[in-house]
């Protein structure tokens, strides 16, 4: 356990032991929750969850639209010359 002191700007620094052991770097950003046993520090996710709508059309595909028996023959296809070889 390791003690740090907080600053006259309410800033803490973070031990360096403690941010190599989670892989924290400067600029992360951290979400502060306070519990009934004291303060939690987690930090944000990297990136939102994608939605299907902000990653529709990055396949460039720019041919006919295809039906789900099309993609269905391609993958039973695909499937067939990779079990061959």
């Amino acid at each position: 356990m390791e003690t740090t002191k907080l600053s006259s700007k309410g800033q803490i620094i973070l031990p360096k032991s403690v941010r190599e052991s989670h892989h924290w770097s400067a600029g992360m950003e951290f979400v502060i929750e306070d519990t009934p046993d004291g303060v939690m520090l987690r930090p944000v996710k990297s990136f939102s969850p994608t939605r299907l709508r902000d990653v529709i059309g990055c396949t460039g595909y720019a041919g006919p639209a295809r039906s789900l028996e099309d993609m269905e023959a391609a993958i039973a296809e695909g499937a067939g010359n990779h079990a061959g070889n």
